[in-house]
């Protein structure tokens, strides 16, 4: 049994405000809980609840209005595009710097994979697994693309080549599909032997996973991305999409 780390707690705060915003348990224009009330909530510290606050309003989520409390205003328009392009190698990098390609064809549909894409556990995929290093500082970043056979047919992505732009244009430009969104689930769990190895860590140093579900316009989940990523090696304001 894989043991959880937890995430940190600002981490947790900014990602509970953000899906109470996406179904509307905070409409755009209401009112926030005040500090007092989110410090009780989760149970932090208040300098814990105002960071998590202050990168909610960075990245355009709530507005702070002085002496009368902090507002909804919604998703920002545009923050799935950015959040990808600013975070996750396997999705946006060439392949031909930095990255080592250590598998691709068809596969059986792993459970996360298969969650993350709406199909049955074991339904056929094409996967793609990179490590991707950055000098000196070495494995930042492991993870492995699924996508379903009809989306992957005719774009390589299942072969051996290296591809010479990043995974979403090169599949957007070849299918003339248009990613919109992407949802992710964040935590955090001990490597096994096989990814501790990959990322040069301790089996016993904690991966921060992310399981992005990379979205069309209606919802519907197109590409779906496992990612590992050595916590150690990261700043966690760089790593999860906070700002």
């Amino acid at each position: 049994m894989p043991i959880e780390v937890a995430p940190p707690k600002y981490v947790v705060i900014v990602n509970a405000v953000q899906q109470r915003i996406q179904d509307g348990t905070y409409p755009p224009g209401s009112m926030l809980p005040s500090e007092t009330e989110l410090v009780r909530e989760f149970g932090a510290s208040r300098p814990v609840v105002v960071r998590a606050l202050d990168l909610l309003r960075q990245d355009g989520w709530i507005d702070s209005r002085q002496g009368k409390g902090r507002f909804v205003l919604g998703r920002p328009a545009g923050a799935g595009q950015r959040q990808r392009e600013r975070r996750y190698g396997v999705l946006e990098d060439d392949e031909r710097f930095g990255s080592t390609l250590l598998a691709a064809g068809e596969v059986p549909a792993p459970p996360r994979a298969a969650v993350a894409l709406g199909l049955e556990p074991g339904t056929v995929v094409v996967a793609r697994r990179r490590v991707i290093a950055v000098e000196s500082l070495g494995p930042v970043e492991l993870g492995t693309a699924y996508l379903r056979p009809d989306l992957a047919a005719g774009t390589g992505v299942g072969g051996a080549n290296v591809l010479p732009e990043g995974l979403l244009r090169h599949v957007a430009s070849r299918k003339r599909v248009r990613f919109d969104h992407v949802s992710e689930r964040i935590s955090a769990r001990l490597p096994d032997a096989e990814e501790a190895q990959l990322l040069q860590v301790d089996e016993g140093d904690p991966v921060l996973t992310v399981l992005l579900s990379v979205c069309d316009r209606t919802g519907k989940p197109l590409l779906a991305v496992d990612l590992l990523l050595p916590a150690r090696r990261h700043d966690l304001e760089d790593v999860y999409p906070l700002d």
